[in-house]
């Protein structure tokens, strides 16, 4: 329902869905996410996330699902901004539905940094946001900075008390700062 209306010349969820299969029978591996907190029902956000686990179970081709929270800002739909709580219960509800899957990401930039830390406790593992060139969500009414520093990313990990990894595309682990090697960004 919810693809048919915001944007039916797109591939259906089923196709979407066979898209990843193909991909991980193919040795790929790939990424889920869900546009949250627009014209969906939390029977539909289940239905997502069930549907996703299902093809989980199938193929293990997952590595990471993203949480987008809708920005309604200079879109057609217009409508409410996500609140704090509803970001918290996608990712904490993705985390216990998809315990198959090996990452749940917060995307900084759509939920602001102070709540991409506090999602580290949440069901969250990695957050994204190291972004250079974003405009979807900065047209659609975010205020965070688009690029922020490792340095910062860091920083806002351990103040967590989690300790910061950083990996590339696959999750190979790249570096993990456990020492004091990165000054502090306060």
């Amino acid at each position: 329902r919810v693809r048919k209306l915001l944007c039916p010349e797109k591939v259906s969820a089923e196709e979407y869905l066979e898209i990843h299969r193909i991909a991980h029978k193919l040795g790929l591996k790939t990424n889920a996410s869900i546009l949250y907190g627009h014209i969906e029902t939390a029977e539909e956000r289940i239905k997502h996330l069930l549907s996703l686990r299902t093809l989980q179970d199938e193929t293990g081709g997952f590595q990471a699902m993203l949480c987008f929270a809708y920005h309604p800002k200079n879109t057609e739909l217009g409508g409410n901004f996500t609140t704090g709580f509803d970001d918290l219960k996608m990712i904490s509800v993705s985390r216990l539905m998809l315990d198959n899957f090996p990452h749940i990401k917060v995307f900084r930039i759509m939920v602001g940094e102070k709540l991409a830390q506090v999602s580290l406790n949440f069901g969250a593992d990695d957050i994204d946001g190291t972004v250079i060139e974003e405009e979807i969500t900065t047209r659609a009414g975010s205020n965070e900075t688009p690029f922020i520093t490792r340095e910062k990313i860091v920083y806002l990990i351990r103040e967590t008390g989690k300790i910061p990894v950083e990996r590339d595309t696959f999750y190979n682990v790249l570096n993990v700062y456990d020492g004091v090697e990165v000054a502090s960004q306060r």
